[in-house]
């Protein structure tokens, strides 16, 4: 998140899948600030992702409350077809912005693969997590880096955490 994506180098840093590969979390009041996408069938609408992320990171650089480059973490959960929730992480409250703290047990798994497959993902993420003797009640997404970097880097890697009982 340093720089934009309009140079010819990539403005993501190389994702590391081992910390986050079949982890679990215990997340108590994690703080984050949350906004959202419309999108249509899970299809965010042209650059509004972008413009609220956007928005997002200057809102939490703006009040010194952006995480380490290393500590980024923009979790995405769709509660319906037509809007997508953002859960960026920070350091402190953001004044102006929708403060939210996450509490529980999270597990983490690593796909690689296209934007389309996170059916795909969240049927395999729900047999993971059952075979770890656990019920999944919701799953958050996090797309480790941004499209132009996916196609630069080789991989488009993206973090599923199940909320779990």
């Amino acid at each position: 998140m340093s720089k934009t994506c309009k140079d010819s180098e990539p403005c993501c840093p190389r994702f590391d899948p081992t910390p986050w590969e079949g982890k679990t979390h215990e997340w108590n009041g994690k703080l984050f600030i949350k906004d959202s996408v419309k999108q249509v069938l899970h299809r965010p609408l042209p650059r509004s992702m972008g413009k609220t992320v956007g928005r997002m990171w200057k809102m939490a650089k703006d009040s010194e409350a952006d995480p380490k480059l290393e500590d980024f973490l923009l979790l995405s959960y769709d509660p319906s077809p037509w809007k997508s929730e953002l859960y960026m992480a920070v350091e402190k409250e953001v004044p102006g912005a929708e403060n939210v703290r996450l509490s529980g047990k999270y597990i983490s798994k690593v796909f690689d693969g296209p934007y389309s497959s996170p059916p795909i993902w969240i049927k395999e993420m729900g047999k993971f997590v059952e075979s770890k003797g656990e019920t999944p009640l919701k799953y958050f997404f996090y797309f480790t880096t941004c499209p132009r970097c996916a196609k630069i880097y080789g991989h488009n890697y993206a973090v599923v955490f199940a909320q779990v009982m």
